[in-house]
């Protein structure tokens, strides 16, 4: 067993179940009720299954979308940092094993950028997690600046989570199974990177980082044709679209459990931008550790998918230092 750090880690913190809420209306009472368990614990059940999958830390991060739904800006920035400390209260309590990426209210990136700072510099965490648009607007808005110019000057990893589309897909409609995570979340996800891209973002933030669940939410399988298109249609960057998909952003293998993306991701990106997670507690930790352990690699490849490319990208210490 293969000793691994998982970035995709998900926790609830109190008053924050309305908001998760809205996002677990195709699940059952009693599946909802069992994942808020899972998500409020931070003691025995949690890493009991840590330690049978071999996973020495996790990131731990809120699950969405969190205050990114709040109408009220100075509700959702009180709330923001009232979350961040409690889960700075939990990770105290275990700080070999758990680490934090923290939650922000976008409605303000001024207040963001300060709340991310704080949330690095005064409790330790590791970067961020942004669960997709704030009431509308994507990470690319003018408004956002400061925030980016502050991320890029912490070298924060800003991991972007899947949220709810601001309208539903049309094309979906009438499905069952395609809307959220069955696909619709990775459309949303993935375009919202793509906006980050194509709109020069990375021109302007070089030493930006943006993570990416799912081995990369297609975009690793896509980048000859996007630049091809780009080039088509005459998009005007710095350099290919996948020059940027290749050097500021990562991903993590979370809810992607197979071979052949493992493998396209490896050959599009470099096995040194994709990093372990398995996204507790929706989906199961012990097939996400199975997989990872066994899947074809390298020995050395999987050491740096499963440790050494997240200890050095978010400058962890070693477990127990």
């Amino acid at each position: 067993m293969v000793k691994k750090i998982a970035l995709e880690e998900h926790f609830l913190s109190p008053g924050f179940e309305d908001y998760w809420q809205t996002t677990a209306g195709d699940i059952t009472p009693a599946m909802y009720q069992q994942a808020v368990a899972r998500l409020s614990d931070f003691g025995d059940t949690r890493l009991e299954v840590m330690d049978r999958g071999g996973i020495a830390r996790s990131v731990l991060s809120i699950s969405g979308p969190g205050v990114q739904i709040e109408r009220d800006t100075a509700t959702a920035v009180r709330k923001a940092k009232e979350s961040n400390d409690f889960l700075a209260g939990e990770i105290a309590k275990r700080p070999t094993r758990y680490s934090g990426f923290a939650h922000l209210a976008m409605q303000d990136g001024v207040a963001a950028a300060d709340e991310l700072e704080r949330a690095m510099g005064d409790l330790g965490f590791l970067g961020a997690m942004i669960n997709g648009h704030t009431l509308g607007q994507y990470l690319d808005h003018p408004s956002l600046y400061p925030f980016w110019e502050r991320a890029e000057a912490l070298g924060a990893v800003i991991y972007l989570h899947p949220a709810d589309p601001v309208a539903a897909m049309p094309v979906l409609e009438g499905t069952r199974g395609l809307k959220r995570a069955g696909w619709e979340w990775g459309v949303e996800t993935g375009s919202h990177a793509l906006r980050l891209v194509y709109s020069g973002h990375f021109d302007r933030y070089p030493r930006a980082t943006l993570a990416l669940g799912h081995l990369g939410e297609t975009l690793p399988y896509l980048l000859w044709r996007l630049d091809g298109r780009a080039k088509f249609y005459g998009v005007k960057l710095g350099r290919r679209p996948s020059d940027y998909i290749r050097d500021n952003i990562v991903v993590t293998i979370s809810g992607m459990f197979s071979a052949e993306p493992l493998m396209c991701a490896i050959s599009a990106l470099g096995h040194d931008r994709i990093m372990f997670s398995t996204d507790y507690p929706f989906e199961p930790l012990d097939e996400a550790s199975e997989f990872i352990d066994h899947v074809e690699l390298a020995q050395d490849v999987r050491a740096d998918i499963c440790f050494n490319n997240a200890k050095r990208l978010l400058r962890l210490p070693e477990p127990g230092a």
